[in-house]
């Protein structure tokens, strides 16, 4: 088995190259996604956010998470609360998944917040998704994020140069989708596939 945490800022294409490893024949977790699913209603990472920060982040009987999400990114303690409940529950739910995989698997976790948690987390292999903060931001506008948006969530998170300095590789997202799916399937095939194989 081995297993490869994907990060990168928002905006960099993280999703994008995790759809590409999965195309290469990788097992591929979201974070993001397992984060949703640890706080949906009558969890009780539902009950612990709803005793914190009260009914105003309710919309129809669900998490607006739209309003968390501006409180959260408006007062840094409001994050580290909001952090407390989720990210034990977020990786206790994936050492469940790994616990379950094929011993010969090859996992990509795509984790954007991989060095802002400071977790030990024990992955194998580290890739960063880079693009220049110019783009990244075009792209984030593009999919209907405000300026003030994209600033503030840039601002809480690592630099590249942060996430850069962890990775095994890097990939490099200013080009096209095509140009992202050449550099990952010579990861796979070169570097993740043999070192799965103790290559």
């Amino acid at each position: 088995m081995l297993l490869v945490a994907l990060t990168g800022g928002i905006g960099s294409g993280k999703s994008l190259a995790a759809q590409f490893f999965s195309l290469c024949g990788a097992k591929v977790v979201d974070f993001d996604q397992l984060a949703r699913d640890v706080v949906e209603r009558g969890t009780a990472g539902f009950e612990e956010i709803l005793v914190r920060f009260g009914d105003g982040v309710l919309r129809d009987g669900d998490l607006d998470r739209a309003r968390l999400g501006e409180i959260v990114f408006e007062d840094g303690i409001a994050r580290k609360d909001l952090e407390a409940i989720t990210h034990p529950k977020i990786r206790t739910a994936f050492e469940q998944i790994v616990a379950d995989l094929e011993p010969d698997a090859i996992l990509v976790a795509q984790i954007p917040l991989l060095v802002e948690s400071k977790y030990p987390y024990t992955f194998d292999f580290v890739v960063t998704v880079s693009a220049k903060e110019d783009t990244r931001r075009a792209r984030l506008i593009k999919r209907g994020m405000k300026d003030y948006q994209v600033t503030q969530r840039m601002q809480v998170q690592a630099s590249d140069f942060q996430r850069e300095a962890i990775a095994d590789a890097i990939l490099t997202n200013d080009g096209t989708e095509d140009e992202l799916l050449r550099q990952v399937e010579n990861l796979y095939e070169n570097r993740l596939y043999p070192a799965r194989l103790g290559i």
